[in-house]
């Protein structure tokens, strides 16, 4: 046992702070397998930790970080054993279970997943939350019956992680992509992987209609609020819109017509208690379809010392595609 470079958060009466601090390894949390971090990545979720502008860290003192890549270091769990390199994405890392900001981390071995084959860990973490939750709302179209040939598709908060992956994935499959943000001077970034139109998000800013003209079959919804009632008010007949995310807001102000009257439907994508198979499905596809040459293009790398600094630009929308996190 010994002490180990960790990101801490802690709170008083001022509010919540972040620090580089050391860690005694003996105040990891219970779990059965204890790992080697190598690898980590910042997404939306983790800003806000480490920021404190929402309440996700739920207990104090926590080592935010909701995705790791390592190796096994001590092992009780039959699945894996010390050597063994490893994933683990969301089951309330950094948010009520230690996190991924430290050289070391223990864990529910089954929380963890195997490194899938193909991928380094570096990949792994270029893709991590962000890439396979945007997978998952793939897969959740995909089991909704639809396909490239009904027609468009459109996603949400384009140039940000879940975005950028969504689009790759999507024009690989074959679908016309339209793509939403509001950094238009990224068009060429979106057009390179694999955007066919690019949209201001005025265009789904506005006041919604119950109905709105018909524009796409399906889609991927970061956003929320005003922009995800937009789309719904915009998708065709039986389309549906896989919803994945919040940075525009948790509230829905759209109304039932969608629903009841074009038989649209809402999708629902959770990440973090993903049950473990559709977790392994959504990893093999990704290994398997991502273009690596768009992600590295989407991706830029880190290390470990600059994590605090630049967790308030990707709440800022300064942050294009995806960030890895080298732990040295």
């Amino acid at each position: 046992m010994g002490t180990f470079k960790a990101i801490v958060v802690t709170k008083d009466d001022g509010g919540t702070r972040a620090a580089y601090a050391d860690f005694d390894e003996a105040e990891l949390m219970d779990g059965d397998v204890t790992v080697r971090v190598t690898h980590s990545t910042l997404n939306y979720k983790d800003g806000l930790a480490i920021t404190g502008r929402a309440p996700v860290v739920r207990r104090f003192p926590m080592i935010p970080g909701i995705d790791f890549a390592g190796t096994v270091e001590e092992s009780r769990h039959p699945d894996f054993a010390p050597g063994d390199a490893v994933v683990l994405n969301g089951w309330g890392a950094g948010e009520t279970h230690l996190g991924a900001y430290g050289e070391k981390a223990r864990v529910k071995g089954d929380w963890l997943i195997p490194l899938p084959q193909g991928l380094t860990a570096a990949e792994a973490m270029a893709i991590g939350t962000a890439g396979y939750t945007a997978m998952l709302a793939v897969l959740a179209l995909e089991r909704h019956g639809l396909s490239p040939a009904d027609g468009p598709a459109v996603v949400t908060g384009a140039a940000g992680g879940v975005g950028s992956v969504a689009i790759a994935l999507l024009a690989k499959a074959g679908w016309h992509v339209v793509a939403s943000t509001g950094r238009t001077q990224e068009t060429g970034y979106l057009e390179g992987l694999g955007a066919a139109e690019v949209i201001d998000r005025s265009e789904l800013a506005g006041p919604v209609r119950p109905l709105a003209k018909e524009r796409w079959s399906a889609g991927i919804d970061s956003v929320g609020s005003t922009t995800l009632a937009n789309v719904l008010s915009m998708t065709r007949y039986h389309g549906a819109i896989a919803a994945c995310g919040l940075a525009g807001g948790m509230d829905l102000p759209s109304s039932v017509a969608p629903f009841i009257l074009r038989g649209v439907a809402l999708l629902g994508v959770d990440s973090v208690y993903c049950p473990k198979p559709r977790r392994l499905e959504a990893w093999a596809r990704m290994a398997r379809d991502l273009d690596r040459a768009k992600l590295a293009a989407m991706t830029t790398t880190i290390p470990f010392e600059r994590v605090i600094d630049v967790a308030p630009d990707i709440l800022a929308g300064k942050v294009r595609g995806r960030i890895v996190v080298d732990m040295g």
